[in-house]
């Protein structure tokens, strides 16, 4: 079987969904925010909603580049595009924007805390995880 044909494995199946949902968070954080949504931006003090309101277009425009890159990668993972990997990228290159103002601006107390920090990191790393997986799949013929 040449890497053309090579069979998919059950791993791409198991991740790729994961990464859907995985990532299903960020859209849904996303639009809420972006939209006002009351019901959704009701949870956050009014702290926390005057620095989501400070953010520049340009801070928003990274956090979609993050936020829909990471998405349209994992559906591309379960449709088997090699396509996956560059949707990676452009998310990877979202969240260095978004990263760079977190870390340059002050930040809410309630949202400068281990826990959201730790969030951030998963975040990260799952999605040089997920590049680094659809770089491998697709030198191995899975994606095409």
């Amino acid at each position: 079987m040449s890497k053309r044909e090579a069979k998919t494995p059950m791993h791409l199946w198991v991740i790729a969904i994961l990464a859907i949902l995985w990532n299903l968070g960020g859209v849904i954080d996303y639009t809420m925010t972006q939209t006002r949504n009351a019901a959704y931006l009701g949870q956050f003090t009014p702290q926390q909603l005057a620095y989501f309101a400070s953010f520049p277009i340009w801070f928003k425009w990274s956090w979609a580049l993050g936020v829909w890159g990471g998405f349209a990668g994992s559906g591309m993972l379960l449709f088997r595009t090699h396509y996956a990997f560059h949707a990676f990228i452009i998310a990877l290159v979202g969240i260095a924007g978004t990263m760079f103002w977190t870390l340059s601006n002050p930040i809410p107390a309630s949202l400068n805390t281990p826990g959201v920090w730790v969030f951030n990191a998963a975040i990260i790393i799952s999605i040089i995880a997920l590049a680094w997986y659809s770089r491998r799949m697709t030198a191995a013929g899975v994606l095409r």
